[in-house]
């Protein structure tokens, strides 16, 4: 397993599922930002998987949308599926078991810092793909919690996963120790 740095939580989350996402997976980046996590799906379950990606924000589709055509790859392709809406409606676009999904919490990077996701959606979406993740699929999130609301997304989602039986998901959490500014907050639900 090669890890860029342990600095970027993105590049840390992305070394982890690398090991668990496969060519002709379904998997979902429930917050598309600017497209980088997206993108690194698409290279992981290549033209045999389908990729779904949610965002609120005309920005975040348009900065994806780039992204793809940078780097030559057909946004118009049936397994690419970039959604407008909120991920806590996945439920309607979704309808197969999925392997992965990921999510980056808190705001579009560069984007509007008033946009942010909430607790109550965030939950709701997260609870979603909890039901839809297939047995040893994964769900990775990131918690960025240093802006308005942060604080109360970050306490409710941690108090929704620590009541996660057991007997059925294992979680994975690791933390930032020494950095300021509320750093990021990495986790990974596995289903048993």
């Amino acid at each position: 397993m090669s890890i860029k740095s342990i600095s970027r939580a993105t590049d840390f989350v992305h070394s982890i599922l690398k090991q668990k996402i496969h060519n002709g997976d379904i998997v979902v980046d429930a917050t598309m930002g600017n497209g980088h996590d997206i993108f690194f799906l698409y290279q992981q379950v290549g033209n045999d998987g389908i990729v779904y990606g949610f965002d609120i924000q005309h920005e975040s589709l348009k900065n994806t949308l780039q992204l793809f055509k940078k780097n030559n790859v057909e946004v118009n392709l049936t397994n690419l599926n970039f959604i407008l809406d909120g991920h806590e409606n996945m439920n309607k676009y979704i309808d197969k078991p999925i392997d992965a999904a990921m999510f980056n919490l808190g705001y579009l990077p560069g984007g509007d810092k008033t946009i942010v996701t909430k607790p109550r959606t965030t939950i709701k979406a997260l609870s979603t793909a909890l039901f839809l993740l297939k047995k040893g699929g994964v769900i990775s999130l990131i918690i960025y919690y240093g802006h308005s609301g942060g604080l109360d997304e970050k306490n409710s989602l941690l108090g929704y996963i620590n009541q996660l039986p057991h007997s059925q998901y294992t979680v994975l959490s690791c933390n930032y120790t020494n950095q300021k500014n509320n750093p990021p907050i990495v986790l990974f639900v596995e289903k048993k």
